[in-house]
């Protein structure tokens, strides 16, 4: 595997990790170094971290906090 290659991986405790879940990406990467881009998506997609899940679980979390201020809201109504 190529140095540069290695160092990425090495530098980025998820990458390290889905070479260990997906191990045929070691025989792709030593045959198509310029997949390293592939492979990173790959992961990000694997762990969760691509902007599409970021975006969902940020939209999650206002839902959440939403529904918490409504909550409130209603607790703190006067009744009549």
């Amino acid at each position: 595997m190529r140095q540069n290659i290695y160092e990425f991986i090495q530098t980025n405790e998820d990458m390290r990790n889905y070479l260990r879940v997906q191990p045929t990406w070691y025989k792709r990467l030593m045959r198509n170094p310029h997949e390293v881009d592939v492979f990173e998506t790959e992961a990000k997609y694997y762990f969760e971290k691509s902007i599409p899940h970021r975006v969902s679980k940020f939209s999650e979390s206002v839902q959440v906090a939403s529904m918490m201020l409504h909550m409130f809201q209603a607790m703190n109504a006067p009744s009549e």
